[in-house]
């Protein structure tokens, strides 16, 4: 008959090593767990600045106007800046300020969407008409959009081609 106790002990010392290896595996994750709870991974601060058309959709924006016609975009902000963020923003068209948007105060996460309309001052093919966005009173813009709009001094179907670009 084979002796039992060496058997056993084989088993024995196995079944400890095993078990040693759960433990261990066990503290392990609770050990990653605490330090997780500890230190939260950093949400990534931001703000969304996005133009839409007048239809509400990323595209439909008017690229060309008659002089003295109004242009209707849908100009949007989200605060992801984990904290409450004042904005402002300036809509340009060759270096002249056309209309400014100021006091505009948001919550963490929370999202300002408005209908802004604009008028650019004087004729031109290939505008470059500037949305500005400004965080905190700030003096140094934070993003930048922009249009391109020809803009006639006659009707559209003229089309006059020796409009400057501008």
């Amino acid at each position: 008959m084979p002796e039992v106790p060496h058997m056993v002990n084989q088993a024995s010392i196995r079944s400890r090593a095993m078990n040693a290896v759960l433990v261990a595996a066990v503290v392990a994750a609770a050990g990653m767990l605490g330090y997780t709870i500890a230190h939260p991974p950093q949400l990534e601060r931001y703000t969304e600045f996005y133009l839409l058309g007048p239809d509400g959709k990323t595209d439909g924006y008017l690229d060309e106007l008659v002089l003295g016609e109004e242009a209707l975009v849908i100009v949007g902000i989200v605060n992801r800046e984990q904290k409450i963020q004042d904005y402002r923003v300036e809509i340009r068209a060759g270096g002249i300020l056309l209309k400014e948007m100021v006091d505009i105060k948001l919550q963490t996460d929370e999202k300002w969407q408005k209908e802004v309309v604009f008028l650019p001052e004087r004729a031109g093919m290939q505008q470059k008409v500037q949305f500005v966005l400004y965080k905190q009173g700030g003096d140094e813009a934070y993003e930048s959009l922009y249009l391109w709009v020809d803009v006639y001094e006659g009707n559209i179907s003229g089309k006059a081609g020796d409009l400057p670009v501008i």
